[in-house]
């Protein structure tokens, strides 16, 4: 067992909007996302099955061909290989939960989220 304190994690700065926070367990990726109106996760796709929580704000997905907006206290249920991208429509807050584990972030493979 292993207690987590999200204020003590250390933050990434991925791009100038977004800030992210990890914890990696066996078969899951947990990340808190801060990410700043106007910011923009290009199009990707991955093996694993997301859910992202917006705590607060509003984020406009582009999945499956459909623009849709996911706002504080929704979640949203991403397949796995299926493309996707995001526009922060306000200042926001997501958690997302990936499983499995988010090996490309592991090994530094995280260059969309960079740009």
């Amino acid at each position: 067992m292993k207690l987590y304190n999200w204020d003590q994690l250390p933050a990434e700065q991925m791009n100038a909007l977004i800030v992210r926070k990890v914890i990696h367990t066996e078969q899951m990726t947990i990340a808190r996302l801060n990410i700043q109106k106007g910011a923009v996760v290009a199009e990707h796709a991955h093996i694993n099955e997301q859910v992202a929580s917006v705590e607060h704000g509003a984020l406009q997905f582009h999945i499956g061909g459909v623009d849709l907006v996911v706002s504080a206290g929704q979640s949203l249920a991403i397949p796995p290989n299926v493309p996707h991208g995001v526009v922060a429509l306000e200042d926001s807050m997501v958690t997302d939960v990936f499983t499995p584990r988010r090996e490309d972030w592991i090994q530094g493979d995280d260059a969309y989220l960079r740009r």
